[in-house]
Formats: C-alpha cells, sequence, structure tokens
C-alpha cells in the first residue's frame, strides 16, 4: 500500500480514528503512523551490566582487604613479635574439665535432741 487511498479502501482506518478526524478532512489522504513497540533489550543489557559491574567491584574490594590485612599481620608478626594462632574447634565435645559434684550437706533437723 503505497498510497492513502490504498490504505482507506483496505480499511486500515478505525472507525474511531475517522471519528477523532476534523470535518472537512478527506480519509484518501491520511496516513496512520504507529509506534513501534517498545524494545526491552537495552534495559535489560544495562541492568546485566550494573549487576556484573558491582559484583566485580565487590570482588576487588574483598581481594585488597585481605592482602592490606595479610601485610600488616605480617609486618606486625616481623616487628612487634605479634603473632596469632587459630584454633581448630574439635569435632566432638570441648574438653573442659569436669566439675566434681558438690557435696551434699546434711541437714538437722530443729526437734533433734
Amino acid at each position: 500500500m503505497r498510497l492513502p487511498d490504498e490504505q482507506l479502501r483496505a480499511g486500515h482506518i478505525p472507525a474511531d480514528l475517522a471519528r477523532q478526524m476534523p470535518p472537512g478532512t478527506d480519509l484518501r489522504k491520511v496516513v496512520i503512523v504507529q509506534e513501534a513497540p517498545r524494545n526491552y533489550t537495552g534495559p535489560i543489557v544495562l541492568t546485566l551490566v550494573i549487576t556484573a559491574g558491582s559484583a566485580l567491584v565487590l570482588l576487588v574490594l574483598i581481594l585488597v582487604v585481605q592482602a592490606v590485612a595479610a601485610s600488616a599481620i605480617a609486618v606486625l608478626s616481623a616487628t612487634c613479635g605479634i603473632g596469632i594462632s587459630l584454633n581448630r574447634a574439635s569435632k566432638g565435645r570441648a574438653h573442659t574439665p569436669r566439675k566434681r559434684p558438690a557435696r551434699r550437706r546434711t541437714t538437722r533437723s530443729k526437734h533433734r535432741k
């Protein structure tokens, strides 16, 4: 359809649009332009890039903090003799010394002579 009258003959002008046109408009010269549907590719890609960038920044930040902490501990242990030791928790009960049960005190009744 190249001409507006071909569009009109094919019935491409809806009745509600034809009613909205001002009086005296030649419907054969009316061309309806439709807006293209929205493309969601751009916002989706932008969201993925922002998410990946944030994760990458957090990963780099974690690695930098770990490296700074390791170097600080190495410097402190070399200069001041400060060291840390890691204790592994045992799989079973904790090895704490058991307390002996308290002795029962015998009480005497007041009426005993």
